[in-house]
């Protein structure tokens, strides 16, 4: 993949970079073939246009667009895989469990508590994973 990324547009290249600084395993890119494989182009559209473009504006730290977005989809309540990834960037990012659950619980207000159930046992799942790879 290494190869096809050097031919792809710059935007690509800036949201492939900011993926991989917060992943360092290659799931996602498997996820964005498998997406490719489905949905070819859909994946490079994702890419340049949500990380190359959005999440690499000026003015917000990775760390607050991270808990950003794991706010915004708790509140959404229909992204668990997402979501998953979102928390586990936020945490790549530097945020902490405490400030992550403290997200989640502000949402709830918002959201409704189903939803913040939800995103909770989502955290659960991504510690889990998190604990059995060390």
């Amino acid at each position: 993949m290494t190869d096809q990324i050097q031919d792809k547009s710059e935007r690509y290249q800036r949201g492939i970079a900011y993926y991989n600084n917060l992943h360092q395993d290659s799931a996602g890119e498997a996820s964005f073939d498998a997406l490719e494989a489905i949905a070819p182009g859909f994946a490079d559209l994702l890419i340049e246009f949500t990380l190359g473009d959005v999440f690499t504006r000026p003015g917000l730290s990775v760390k607050t667009r991270e808990l950003l977005t794991v706010a915004g989809l708790t509140t959404m309540g229909t992204a668990p895989l997402q979501l998953k990834t979102h928390i586990d960037s936020a945490l790549n990012a530097g945020n902490t469990k405490e400030e992550i659950v403290e997200t989640i619980t502000q949402m709830a207000v918002f959201a409704g508590f189903p939803a913040a159930l939800n995103a909770f046992f989502v955290l659960g799942e991504v510690l889990q994973d998190r604990a059995g790879k060390q």
